[in-house]
């Protein structure tokens, strides 16, 4: 089966971000499956063109990456974040049409414009289209004002609808997007929620390397890993830095990239926080000896209802890490972290209640490792990457044979 990738966020694991396509994509040619994937050479989190046009995936031969052309100044403002959407969505159509012998097309949210293009060529090439609703675009740009322009928040919505009641298959990474996606004309509803692949952390791997090389040696490190930006409410942990300042061996790490990184390196000095890090992002194949290193993690999204209904990458991998976690995140996946009884939850915006929690598990060291262990056993039964990707394997499958394999290119 050829399985063709819109996706201009595609990150490999030798790349900075989220890896979730890269690790389904790996699992898919395990099992004999063709993947194209069709991506931009710009870096979505850090901003930066560092990635060749065309490449193999390591050593799959039936993994193939196109990089295509991106309007570089994705970071500069939003206005020049859609002419990149924009651009990248006419750059992946023309790329897309030279692939041959595609039996499903692949389309994934956000950015949602690249959804177009997905549906768009599935539909020139007779084969059937799915499209992977990773968050809730644009209802999240709006609910945190990202996205005013009342115009381009009509095409938005437009679109989102078009391309819910267009596909022939639907999947969303989290229980709490079915309604969402379901009130707007989707059907064909499957959930295979985010996952992590537990073989790439170690929970006893090498924890002095980064701390050496960041003057964190005989710390207890508080680690946020990821974007640095709007929805993040990064703030909130900077402010309950300076609440614990006084505790000397607590050291909060931010590591990760996003439009406002400098603005709260900025807050930081301003505020003389001693007992903060910033450090750049790494590639996710060494986030192991990253999330080794830490004691505690944190997973934050700013207190806005939207964001109850998400189920966010990084709490999966801090699991799968064996790390405890602060959760200042309500809704869907509070009850993932409270069923597994691996961190504790925080009102989201509560800088007390951060900043007690980060405490309390600095006082409660061996109450800490026993979330961490539990962390890991829930990945395990539920959530293990391996396992989620036979699922997109067992779709991929029923929707080639639904379709028959007729093709008007290729």
């Amino acid at each position: 089966m050829h399985i063709l990738l819109i996706h201009q966020a595609f990150v490999a694991l030798n790349e900075p971000g989220g890896t979730r396509h890269h690790e389904i994509a790996r699992i898919l040619a395990e099992k004999g499956n063709k993947v194209t994937i069709i991506a931009s050479p710009i870096s979505y989190l850090t901003g930066e063109k560092n990635k060749p046009n065309s490449q193999k995936l390591n050593t799959y031969s039936n993994i193939t990456i196109f990089r295509t052309y991106t309007y570089p100044a994705l970071h500069k403002s939003f206005f020049h974040r859609l002419i990149s959407f924009f651009s990248f969505m006419v750059s992946s159509f023309l790329r897309s049409l030279y692939i041959k012998k595609v039996d499903v097309v692949w389309g994934t949210s956000p950015p949602i414009f690249q959804g177009f293009t997905a549906w768009l060529i599935a539909r020139l090439k007779r084969v059937p289209f799915l499209f992977e609703v990773r968050d809730l675009w644009p209802a999240f740009a709006i609910a945190v004002g990202v996205l005013k322009n009342k115009f381009i928040i009509r095409i938005s919505l437009w679109l989102e609808q078009f391309l819910y009641r267009h596909a022939d298959q639907i999947i969303v990474n989290s229980p709490g997007f079915i309604n969402h996606v379901r009130s707007r004309g989707g059907k064909r509803i499957g959930l295979i929620p985010n996952g992590s692949d537990a073989s790439m952390f170690d929970p006893n791997a090498d924890r002095q390397t980064i701390r050496k090389l960041h003057d964190l040696e005989n710390k207890y490190i508080v680690l946020y890993a990821g974007a640095h930006g709007m929805s993040n409410d990064l703030e909130v942990i900077l402010k309950a830095a300076q609440i614990i300042q006084q505790q000397k061996n607590i050291r909060i790490v931010l590591i990760g990239d996003g439009k406002e990184k400098q603005n709260l390196q900025t807050k930081a000095d301003a505020m003389k926080l001693s007992n903060v890090s910033f450090i750049d992002p790494v590639p996710k194949i060494e986030m192991k000896e990253v999330l080794a290193a830490a004691d505690v993690c944190i997973a934050i999204l700013k207190p806005v209802d939207l964001y109850k209904t998400t189920y966010p990458n990084k709490v999966f991998d801090y699991m799968a890490a064996g790390r405890p976690i602060i959760l200042a995140i309500d809704g869907v996946i509070r009850e993932v972290v409270e069923e597994a009884g691996c961190g504790i939850y925080t009102t989201p915006g509560n800088v007390q209640e951060m900043a007690n929690a980060i405490t309390y598990l600095y006082k409660h060291k061996a109450i800490a490792k026993k979330m961490g262990l539990a962390g890991q056993e829930l990945i395990q039964d539920k959530f293990d990457r391996t396992k989620l990707a036979n699922q997109f394997i067992h779709i991929f499958e029923g929707m080639r044979n639904k379709n028959g394999g007729k093709r008007i290119i290729g």
